[in-house]
């Protein structure tokens, strides 16, 4: 029997262990560098993470934060999302995701949004398919040297 279970990750020893899981989808970050980051977002930016358990093993994380927009008005962005590639296509993903819907709604928000790397097919379909979502806008990004 599959014990699941849905819990906050607040300590950096609970940021680490959902680390080999982040990875997958934020490959250009270091542990190191991810705790810090993590860190600062929970600082400054309202940033939380969650991750869903099967017996005791992360099988997906999110991370998001809540926000206040002229163009959404009161919503949560969708940071990151993520399931281990090993545990896919058992619904931990969508789980993960009503889970953010439904903290949404008991905090007073009422929309939530994310963006999706464009290569990232199966992803789109899993959003507009399945999570029923709509495409409302194109991101455009810039990057800057940092000295």
């Amino acid at each position: 029997m599959n014990d699941l279970h849905i819990a906050e990750l607040d300590t950096e020893e609970e940021i680490r262990l959902a680390f080999p899981v982040m990875h997958q989808l934020r490959t250009h970050l270091n542990e190191p560098d991810y705790v810090e980051l993590i860190k600062e977002a929970k600082d400054t930016d309202n940033y939380v993470m969650y991750a869903l358990f099967n017996n005791n093993r992360i099988a997906a994380v999110v991370g998001f934060k809540p926000m206040i927009t002229l163009y959404y008005g009161r919503f949560v962005w969708v940071c990151d999302l993520v399931t281990d590639v090993d545990l896919r296509s058992k619904g931990y993903g969508e789980k993960l995701l009503r889970f953010v819907h439904e903290w949404a709604k008991q905090n007073g928000y009422t929309s939530v949004a994310l963006s999706s790397g464009l290569s990232r097919e199966a992803a789109h379909s899993f959003y507009e398919d399945r999570m029923h979502y709509e495409k409302v806008s194109y991101v455009f990004k810039i990057n800057y040297k940092t000295n």
